[in-house]
Protein backbone atom coordinates (compact mmCIF):
# COMPACT_ATOMS: atom_id res chain seq x y z
CA UNK A 1 0.00 0.00 0.00
CA UNK A 2 1.13 3.29 -1.24
CA UNK A 3 0.20 6.38 1.17
CA UNK A 4 -0.22 10.06 -0.51
CA UNK A 5 1.45 12.20 2.47
CA UNK A 6 0.30 15.42 1.21
CA UNK A 7 -2.01 16.27 -1.24
CA UNK A 8 -4.56 19.37 -1.70
CA UNK A 9 -8.01 17.14 -2.70
CA UNK A 10 -10.05 20.56 -2.49
CA UNK A 11 -7.89 22.02 -5.44
CA UNK A 12 -8.05 19.52 -7.66
CA UNK A 13 -8.47 19.60 -11.15
CA UNK A 14 -11.03 16.63 -11.44
CA UNK A 15 -11.78 17.54 -15.07
CA UNK A 16 -10.15 14.09 -16.21
CA UNK A 17 -13.08 12.59 -14.04
CA UNK A 18 -16.19 14.13 -15.02
CA UNK A 19 -15.75 16.29 -11.80
CA UNK A 20 -15.53 14.01 -9.01
CA UNK A 21 -13.79 13.49 -6.49
CA UNK A 22 -14.83 9.78 -5.69
CA UNK A 23 -13.67 9.17 -9.09
CA UNK A 24 -10.61 10.92 -8.62
CA UNK A 25 -10.13 8.69 -5.25
CA UNK A 26 -10.90 5.97 -6.71
CA UNK A 27 -8.58 5.85 -9.18
CA UNK A 28 -5.55 6.17 -7.08
CA UNK A 29 -6.89 3.04 -4.97
CA UNK A 30 -7.16 1.02 -7.67
CA UNK A 31 -2.67 1.73 -8.23
CA UNK A 32 -2.64 0.92 -4.59
CA UNK A 33 -3.26 4.21 -2.61
CA UNK A 34 -4.70 3.47 0.65
CA UNK A 35 -4.89 6.54 2.49
CA UNK A 36 -4.27 10.30 2.27
CA UNK A 37 -3.40 13.39 3.84
CA UNK A 38 -5.33 16.34 2.78
CA UNK A 39 -3.26 19.23 4.04
CA UNK A 40 -4.82 22.96 5.06
CA UNK A 41 -3.81 26.44 3.78
CA UNK A 42 -5.50 29.09 5.08
CA UNK A 43 -8.28 29.61 7.60
CA UNK A 44 -10.49 29.77 4.77
CA UNK A 45 -10.10 26.04 3.75
CA UNK A 46 -10.17 24.17 6.93
CA UNK A 47 -13.70 23.82 6.63
CA UNK A 48 -13.17 21.77 3.46
CA UNK A 49 -10.30 19.84 4.61
CA UNK A 50 -11.83 18.94 7.79
CA UNK A 51 -14.97 18.33 5.77
CA UNK A 52 -13.05 15.87 3.55
CA UNK A 53 -11.39 14.01 6.42
CA UNK A 54 -15.29 13.38 7.56
CA UNK A 55 -16.49 12.39 4.12
CA UNK A 56 -13.84 9.88 3.34
CA UNK A 57 -12.08 6.64 5.94
CA UNK A 58 -9.17 7.10 4.19
CA UNK A 59 -8.66 10.58 4.45
CA UNK A 60 -7.04 12.16 7.52
CA UNK A 61 -6.03 15.94 7.33
CA UNK A 62 -3.82 19.16 8.79
CA UNK A 63 -4.57 22.72 9.86
CA UNK A 64 -2.37 25.22 9.37
CA UNK A 65 -1.66 28.61 7.44
CA UNK A 66 0.52 28.55 4.89
CA UNK A 67 3.53 31.33 4.04
CA UNK A 68 1.70 32.19 0.97
CA UNK A 69 -1.49 32.83 2.42
CA UNK A 70 -0.94 35.21 5.50
CA UNK A 71 -2.47 38.54 5.29
CA UNK A 72 -0.64 41.44 7.24
CA UNK A 73 -3.07 42.34 10.25
CA UNK A 74 -4.89 39.13 10.05
CA UNK A 75 -2.22 36.43 11.62
CA UNK A 76 -3.70 32.51 12.73
CA UNK A 77 -4.21 33.58 16.45
CA UNK A 78 -3.41 30.71 18.74
CA UNK A 79 -6.43 29.98 20.36
CA UNK A 80 -8.02 29.54 16.96
CA UNK A 81 -4.92 27.26 15.34
CA UNK A 82 -5.68 25.02 19.01
CA UNK A 83 -9.11 25.02 18.32
CA UNK A 84 -9.17 23.58 14.97
CA UNK A 85 -6.72 21.53 15.83
CA UNK A 86 -8.89 19.86 18.25
CA UNK A 87 -11.28 18.03 15.84
CA UNK A 88 -11.52 14.53 14.70
CA UNK A 89 -9.50 13.77 11.58
CA UNK A 90 -6.79 16.75 12.06
CA UNK A 91 -3.95 14.62 12.53
CA UNK A 92 -1.16 17.57 11.59
CA UNK A 93 -0.49 21.19 11.66
CA UNK A 94 -0.14 22.90 8.75
CA UNK A 95 1.41 23.31 6.31
CA UNK A 96 3.32 26.24 7.50
CA UNK A 97 7.11 27.62 7.33
CA UNK A 98 8.63 30.06 5.53
CA UNK A 99 9.06 31.06 1.68
CA UNK A 100 11.34 33.89 0.66
CA UNK A 101 11.28 32.95 -3.07
CA UNK A 102 7.62 34.37 -3.63
CA UNK A 103 7.32 36.94 -0.73
CA UNK A 104 10.86 37.80 0.64
CA UNK A 105 9.48 40.87 1.90
CA UNK A 106 7.17 39.25 4.34
CA UNK A 107 10.29 37.12 5.88
CA UNK A 108 9.04 38.51 9.60
CA UNK A 109 5.24 37.92 9.08
CA UNK A 110 6.01 34.70 7.70
CA UNK A 111 8.61 34.25 11.13
CA UNK A 112 5.96 35.26 13.30
CA UNK A 113 3.17 33.22 11.82
CA UNK A 114 6.03 29.99 11.99
CA UNK A 115 6.56 30.69 15.35
CA UNK A 116 2.79 30.13 15.98
CA UNK A 117 2.60 26.69 14.15
CA UNK A 118 5.43 25.64 16.33
CA UNK A 119 4.27 26.69 19.54
CA UNK A 120 0.86 25.05 18.98
CA UNK A 121 2.98 21.67 17.97
CA UNK A 122 4.04 21.81 21.39
CA UNK A 123 0.99 21.96 23.20
CA UNK A 124 -0.58 19.80 21.19
CA UNK A 125 1.89 17.45 19.95
CA UNK A 126 1.07 17.19 16.95
CA UNK A 127 3.65 16.80 13.89
CA UNK A 128 4.02 19.82 11.79
CA UNK A 129 4.50 20.03 8.46
CA UNK A 130 7.16 22.47 7.19
CA UNK A 131 6.87 24.64 3.85
CA UNK A 132 10.57 25.83 3.08
CA UNK A 133 11.72 27.86 -0.19
CA UNK A 134 14.63 29.75 -0.34
CA UNK A 135 14.52 30.34 3.61
CA UNK A 136 17.07 27.97 4.72
CA UNK A 137 18.67 29.05 7.49
CA UNK A 138 15.44 30.54 8.70
CA UNK A 139 14.05 27.36 8.96
CA UNK A 140 16.45 25.50 10.93
CA UNK A 141 16.61 28.39 13.16
CA UNK A 142 13.37 28.52 13.97
CA UNK A 143 13.07 24.29 14.19
CA UNK A 144 16.19 24.45 16.32
CA UNK A 145 14.65 27.34 18.63
CA UNK A 146 11.39 25.13 19.07
CA UNK A 147 13.25 22.10 19.63
CA UNK A 148 10.30 20.09 19.07
CA UNK A 149 9.83 16.46 21.15
CA UNK A 150 7.88 15.05 18.75
CA UNK A 151 9.10 14.71 15.05
CA UNK A 152 7.80 16.21 11.78
CA UNK A 153 8.34 16.22 8.07
CA UNK A 154 9.81 19.01 5.49
CA UNK A 155 7.24 18.00 2.94
CA UNK A 156 8.30 18.60 -0.76
CA UNK A 157 11.59 18.76 -0.20
CA UNK A 158 14.06 20.59 -2.69
CA UNK A 159 16.50 21.87 -0.81
CA UNK A 160 20.25 20.27 -0.60
CA UNK A 161 21.68 17.24 1.32
CA UNK A 162 23.34 19.88 3.99
CA UNK A 163 19.78 20.80 4.66
CA UNK A 164 18.41 17.40 4.72
CA UNK A 165 20.50 16.34 7.13
CA UNK A 166 20.37 18.73 9.71
CA UNK A 167 16.42 18.22 9.43
CA UNK A 168 17.25 14.59 9.58
CA UNK A 169 19.40 15.19 13.15
CA UNK A 170 16.40 17.52 14.54
CA UNK A 171 13.97 14.61 14.28
CA UNK A 172 12.02 15.35 10.88
CA UNK A 173 11.26 13.17 7.84
CA UNK A 174 11.76 14.32 4.48
CA UNK A 175 8.69 14.02 1.85
CA UNK A 176 9.68 13.67 -1.72
CA UNK A 177 6.83 14.68 -4.45
CA UNK A 178 7.67 14.26 -8.53
CA UNK A 179 9.88 17.10 -8.37
CA UNK A 180 12.94 14.64 -7.39
CA UNK A 181 12.01 13.04 -11.50
CA UNK A 182 12.14 16.63 -13.11
CA UNK A 183 15.48 16.24 -15.61
CA UNK A 184 16.92 19.32 -14.11
CA UNK A 185 16.87 17.39 -10.04
CA UNK A 186 19.99 15.80 -9.83
CA UNK A 187 20.81 17.67 -6.68
CA UNK A 188 17.25 16.76 -5.04
CA UNK A 189 17.91 12.52 -6.86
CA UNK A 190 21.45 12.79 -4.70
CA UNK A 191 19.16 13.76 -1.24
CA UNK A 192 16.85 10.83 -2.40
CA UNK A 193 19.38 8.43 -2.79
CA UNK A 194 20.67 9.17 1.14
CA UNK A 195 17.52 9.65 2.94
CA UNK A 196 17.40 6.83 5.38
CA UNK A 197 14.74 4.00 4.84
CA UNK A 198 12.88 4.73 7.72
CA UNK A 199 12.81 9.00 7.51
CA UNK A 200 11.40 8.72 3.72
CA UNK A 201 7.63 9.66 3.12
CA UNK A 202 5.97 10.40 -1.25
CA UNK A 203 3.54 12.62 -1.68
CA UNK A 204 1.78 14.08 -4.88
CA UNK A 205 1.47 17.83 -3.55
CA UNK A 206 -1.34 17.67 -6.01
CA UNK A 207 -2.78 19.29 -7.92
CA UNK A 208 0.90 20.90 -8.05
CA UNK A 209 4.22 19.37 -9.96
CA UNK A 210 3.23 16.50 -11.41
CA UNK A 211 5.63 13.71 -11.92
CA UNK A 212 6.97 12.45 -15.27
CA UNK A 213 5.71 11.59 -17.75
CA UNK A 214 2.68 14.13 -16.63
CA UNK A 215 4.67 17.20 -16.20
CA UNK A 216 2.22 20.02 -16.89
CA UNK A 217 -0.42 18.40 -16.52
CA UNK A 218 -2.45 18.38 -13.50
CA UNK A 219 -1.30 16.45 -10.70
CA UNK A 220 -3.48 13.65 -8.93
CA UNK A 221 -2.82 11.22 -6.13
CA UNK A 222 -2.97 8.46 -8.33
CA UNK A 223 0.70 9.96 -9.53
CA UNK A 224 2.31 9.20 -6.24
CA UNK A 225 2.78 5.75 -7.54
CA UNK A 226 4.95 7.21 -10.24
CA UNK A 227 6.91 9.05 -7.61
CA UNK A 228 7.57 6.04 -5.68
CA UNK A 229 8.44 3.93 -8.48
CA UNK A 230 10.98 6.41 -9.32
CA UNK A 231 12.21 6.31 -5.69
CA UNK A 232 12.35 2.96 -5.91
CA UNK A 233 14.24 2.26 -8.79
CA UNK A 234 16.62 5.57 -7.71
CA UNK A 235 17.54 3.76 -4.22
CA UNK A 236 18.01 0.14 -5.65
CA UNK A 237 15.04 -1.35 -4.02
CA UNK A 238 11.73 -2.80 -4.63
CA UNK A 239 8.49 -1.02 -5.29
CA UNK A 240 7.28 -3.16 -2.90
CA UNK A 241 9.33 -2.51 -0.09
CA UNK A 242 10.06 1.12 -0.41
CA UNK A 243 5.75 1.86 -0.45
CA UNK A 244 5.87 -0.34 2.70
CA UNK A 245 8.40 1.34 4.24
CA UNK A 246 7.09 5.11 3.29
CA UNK A 247 4.00 3.54 4.57
CA UNK A 248 4.69 2.70 8.23
CA UNK A 249 7.03 5.56 8.28
CA UNK A 250 3.89 7.40 7.55
CA UNK A 251 1.92 5.58 10.50
CA UNK A 252 5.08 6.32 12.92
CA UNK A 253 4.86 10.17 12.20
CA UNK A 254 1.04 10.38 12.17
CA UNK A 255 0.43 8.13 14.85
CA UNK A 256 -2.99 9.36 14.52
CA UNK A 257 -4.16 8.79 11.44
CA UNK A 258 -6.73 5.97 10.42
CA UNK A 259 -4.60 4.04 8.26
CA UNK A 260 -6.34 0.43 7.80
CA UNK A 261 -3.27 -2.28 8.00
Amino acid sequence: MLIDSHCHLDRLDLASHDGSLDAALDAARQRGVGHFLCIGVSAENTAAVKALSQRYEDVDCSVGVHPLDLEPGAEPALGWLLQELDSPGVVAIGETGLDYHYEPEAAELQQQSFRLHLDAAQICGKPVIVHTRAARADTLALLREASLPQAGVLHCFTEDWDMAKSALDLGFYISLSGIVTFRNAEALRDVARRVPADRLLVETDSPYLAPVPYRGKPNLPQYVREVAEFLAELRGVGFEALAAQTTENFKRLFPLARVKS
